[in-house]
């Protein structure tokens, strides 16, 4: 049954898939390797450009009293990002296949840079969206990162640095909410995207001079439309691409659903906290980060299976504690541990899990599993503050379980069962 296809079974992850017959690009090369410096720098990069996709989260009240949008409207703010984002992904990863990805890298940071000048400077609702659309529209630059250091890393790290460089992309969001709430307190929001257009210039500048040249390019590359059709062909011919599209899809969901929902109930009474406290509240899932690295490791070993069913596990008990958030900032706290956890352990051995099936295509491959992310980040974001605004904090809690409990519905269809091989 094609269901029982999707994952591979509990043992170290099988050789490369050889290049199919009318596909674009070549064979991936062995990895050279990565200096730890170099990782670094990867994860730096890649946590402070996804950090823009979530910076508006803390904000929400404040962007909703100026621009006098209410609070079920206030969450397109997050939802259009998330939109531009998974645009991104289809139109913008895939090139990294076929084009030299230290340019493609390095454009797409300066451009991103104008970006957050452009919202940071916004005037009027129409302008807000349609910087914050082109912001995640360019934010992709992450996965562009992602999918460079997976090939740059051997077979045999490619876990471990994909999860340490996802650690800087956990870094990123959550630090995205702290540092928002504390620059829109001291400086109002707008200082929070200029500051960060003047640090993803640095980071540009760093990144044009670090990276290696040509780290992606290929000779007798396809045309767009070719390239842009074979992603969607990859995802039609692996089923392990599609179960761990639809698992981020609902893991992100739930993430969205608290996330883009929580600063509400938090700055409205009898809380009324600040956005500086709001934002503290992101450090609560640094855990998160703590769980990508050691995730990495379990997918090198053979161990991406279970790793993901424990994961969903917590990632579903998260919200008993996250539904008490209005009777102790403690509970909320312990839940945003469990869920950050659950859900970067699931997100580092699906990213790990499918570049291992077609590594000749890692740019479209995280790409396409990243769409369904953005999907899953726009859905949550848009239902929860609208659920919000119509049933109040306990529904959102139950919205966010609901997208926990179908994932591990579907990790448990699609998982391969002992004694049976794809």
């Amino acid at each position: 049954m094609t269901a029982c296809r999707a994952e591979p079974p509990e043992s170290p992850p099988p050789p490369p898939a050889r290049q199919r017959a009318g596909e674009p690009g070549e064979a991936a090369a062995p990895g050279i390797g990565l200096s730890r410096g170099a990782t670094l720098l990867f994860a730096v990069a890649s946590g402070t450009a996804v950090a823009n996709v979530y910076a508006a989260q803390p904000l929400l009240a404040t962007l909703g009293q100026d621009f006098g949008l209410g609070e079920g409207a206030v969450g397109a703010v997050v939802t259009v990002t998330q939109a531009g984002y998974g645009l991104g992904l289809l139109l913008l990863v895939p090139l990294g296949d076929v084009l030299d990805r230290r340019r493609l890298v390095s454009a797409q940071s300066l451009l991103l840079a104008a970006a957050l000048a452009v919202l940071g400077t916004a005037g009027a609702a129409p302008a807000l969206f349609a910087a914050a659309a082109a912001v995640g529209f360019l934010a992709v630059v992450t996965q562009s990162l992602v999918a460079f250091a997976a090939a740059l890393a051997g077979p045999e790290r490619r876990g471990r640095v994909v999860g340490q460089v996802t650690s800087g992309v956990v870094v990123g969001i959550l630090l995205a909410r702290t540092v928002s709430g504390l620059l829109a307190d001291v400086a109002g929001w707008r200082a929070v995207y200029l500051v960060s257009a003047a640090a993803t210039l640095l980071l540009a500048l760093a990144l044009r001079r670090a990276l290696p040249p040509r780290g992606g390019a290929r000779p007798g590359r396809p045309s767009y439309p070719a390239l842009l059709r074979s992603t969607v062909m990859l995802f039609v011919e692996e089923p392990l691409l599609r179960a761990r599209g639809v698992l981020a899809l609902l893991v992100f969901a739930a993430f969205s659903t608290l996330w883009s929902c929580v600063a509400l109930p938090l700055s409205a009474p009898p809380l009324s906290l600040s956005h500086t406290a709001i934002g503290a509240f992101g450090l609560a899932g640094a855990a998160g980060a703590l769980a990508a690295a050691p995730a990495g490791r379990l997918h090198d070993r053979g161990h991406a299976g279970r790793t993901t069913g424990v994961a969903l596990l917590l990632l579903t008990l998260s919200w008993l504690p996250l539904a008490f958030t209005g009777e102790s900032l403690w509970a909320l706290a312990a839940g945003a541990i469990l869920l950050d956890l659950a859900v970067q352990a699931v997100h580092v051995t699906s990213q790990s899990m499918i570049y291992a099936r077609r590594p000749d295509a890692g740019g479209r491959v995280i790409g396409g599993y990243m769409i369904f992310y953005s999907a899953g980040s726009a859905l949550g974001a848009l239902a929860s503050t609208s659920l919000y605004a119509a049933a109040g904090w306990p529904a959102v809690c139950l919205l966010g379980a609901a997208f926990s409990l179908l994932a591990s519905a579907v990790w448990a269809a699609t998982r391969e069962r002992p004694g049976r091989r794809p």
